[in-house]
């Protein structure tokens, strides 16, 4: 069984003169345990991809399913399987980032043993030591990113949906964020699906890739094939020319 599973997609903002069709017909598939990116310049589609995906917008039209779970018609189900960090991820100021993820584990924990190990792993996932006993508001927007990527990955999901997960963080705690994604999906089998300006994250995280551009899959394929196929020297150069043709 396919982890994820797109066919047809098509979302449509507004109506008549005004209408904006975000995603023309997206297809693709991602295979369990198979870390995907979904990579495209600004207003490409990559986020309305994964909020649908993550059940929080209804598409047009099209299917999609998350272990053979229509998003649409099984959405409660998905939810049960799925985490979902957006790029922009609140926080909330006042708890400590221990509070805060022991605030998430209750709603997933089914013992009171899973919770404690749920806020451990988040803890150890983190990577902030003394500081997770601190208030969130005290915390930088990389502390709060890695504390937000923590509380995504410690419920150990079927499907981790991650959209621009180091978006706008600096040099250090981008390497700690990757590096906890690839290592953490790889000892658990946990699938990855996420977005990215990062041409050089996309290289060193995906295993397969797919390129948006206007709401279409224009190229998709192993990173490494992709450079080949085109003559290139690195995915980026890969994007500027598939990108600029269109």
């Amino acid at each position: 069984m396919l982890a994820v599973e797109v066919r047809d997609l098509v979302k449509v903002y507004g109506r008549g003169k005004r209408a904006v069709r975000a995603l023309d017909g997206v297809a693709f598939e991602v295979k369990p345990g198979e870390i995907f990116g979904l990579i495209g310049p600004n207003g490409a589609g990559k986020t309305t991809c994964l909020r649908i995906l993550a059940t929080l917008l209804r598409p047009t039209s099209g299917y999609a399913a998350i272990y053979g779970h229509d998003v649409v018609e099984e959405a409660d189900v998905v939810r049960r399987i799925i985490s979902y960090l957006p790029e922009e991820a609140g926080a909330y100021e006042r708890l400590t980032g221990r509070e805060y993820l022991e605030l998430f584990a209750s709603f997933y924990a089914r013992s009171e043993s899973e919770r404690r190990r749920m806020v451990e792993e988040g803890a150890r996932l983190s990577g902030l030591g003394e500081r997770l006993d601190d208030r969130i508001k005290t915390y930088s927007r990389g502390m709060k990113r890695r504390l937000a990527l923590a509380r995504a990955l410690m419920v150990r999901p079927k499907v981790a949906i991650l959209d621009e997960p180091t978006s706008g963080l600096d040099v250090l705690h981008a390497v700690h964020v990757r590096r906890t994604i690839r290592e953490f999906a790889k000892r658990h089998g946990v699938t990855v699906i996420f977005s990215s300006h990062n041409m050089l994250e996309v290289e060193y995280l995906a295993d397969r890739v797919a390129i948006i551009h206007r709401g279409r899959i224009i190229a998709e394929g192993r990173p490494k094939e992709l450079i080949e196929e085109h003559g290139a020297e690195n995915l980026e150069e890969v994007f500027v020319r598939l990108v600029g043709q269109r």
